[in-house]
């Protein structure tokens, strides 16, 4: 019994500093904090209307798939989106339905995107949690900017930074699965593609050849194959609802499967994790996982 709850639990505040190393970070446990970001402008500024003014013309990146799948699994290869360089606007027409496509678009570039991409809009947030920033003596690694349709879907994965997740407009829903997890999850190498567009219109998967194959997951927590991965049976997730001016608390190594309704919009602050001894725990723990299935 490693103490992970039956639900996320909320809490009512930001805590202090320590309070949140003490009580989240070095027990590796996610929550919920509710009135932790009620300051921000952007809750009642990013309307559709002002993120158009404010961004406009300007061109931004958007991972187009035609599934919705981006970073995941297919036909047997781990396939990434078409990275498409357009005007913010012309994307916003796509997600309010003011131009139909047969695909699915998302903001989701990280390596910072808000600070690198959307400038214009960081002055309506933050450019770090501060009390994050003092629990861990550190300032955050990449401030993303999320925005995208209700059927781009993040597929089961996890990272190595602490994640603090907060949703604008809209709501996201997390399936989590904490690390002791991992011998549970499958996970198997993949020859890495790109979505391409070919000449009329329809997306073809093309490989990439100099790179090394990926590990990822095949499994679909939400409709998992036990036949083949019956394993899993035994993984114990999580649920949960971010709702607009919430944040979630997402530790590292967390595994995590995401989905949104329709415009959300969000950003995190990815901190870098401490490679501890949580970190070399789970390393042996990953070790073990792959010992026992060669046998």
């Amino acid at each position: 019994e490693l103490g992970w709850p039956e639900s996320i639990p909320y809490l009512d505040r930001p805590p202090s500093p320590l309070e949140f190393y003490r009580e989240w970070v070095s027990p590796n446990k996610p929550c919920i904090i509710r009135n932790a970001i009620s300051h921000w402008p952007a809750l009642k500024k990013w309307t559709s209307a002002y993120l158009r003014e404010a961004v406009g013309p300007k061109v931004v990146s958007v991972a187009v798939t035609p599934n919705g799948y981006a970073d995941a699994v297919f036909q047997d290869r781990f396939v990434m989106p078409e990275e498409r360089q357009m005007p913010f606007m012309d994307f916003l027409d796509i997600v309010e339905k003011k131009v139909a496509s047969p695909n699915v678009f998302y903001v989701q570039k990280q390596c910072s995107n808000l600070t690198e991409e959307f400038p214009e809009l960081v002055c309506d947030v933050q450019p770090d949690i501060p009390w994050m920033s003092e629990a861990l003596g550190k300032k955050p690694d990449a401030v993303n900017f999320w925005l995208g349709e209700s059927a781009a879907v993040t597929s089961l994965h996890k990272d190595h930074y602490e994640n603090l997740y907060c949703v604008v407009s809209g709501e996201k829903y997390f399936l989590l699965h904490p690390p002791s997890d991992r011998p549970f999850i499958p996970y198997e190498l993949y020859q890495p593609a790109t979505y391409q567009v070919s000449e009329d219109g329809s997306f073809e998967i093309v490989d990439e050849k100099t790179t090394d194959k990926v590990p990822w997951i095949p499994l679909d927590p939400l409709n998992p194959d036990l036949e083949l991965y019956p394993e899993y049976a035994q993984a114990k997730p999580l649920q949960c609802t971010v709702k607009a001016g919430e944040m979630l608390y997402l530790p590292s190594l967390w595994f995590h499967h995401v989905q949104q309704s329709h415009g959300c919009v969000a950003v995190n602050y990815w901190y870098d994790m401490e490679y501890d001894l949580k970190y070399s725990y789970y390393q042996l723990l990953d070790c073990l996982t792959k010992t026992v299935k060669m046998l």
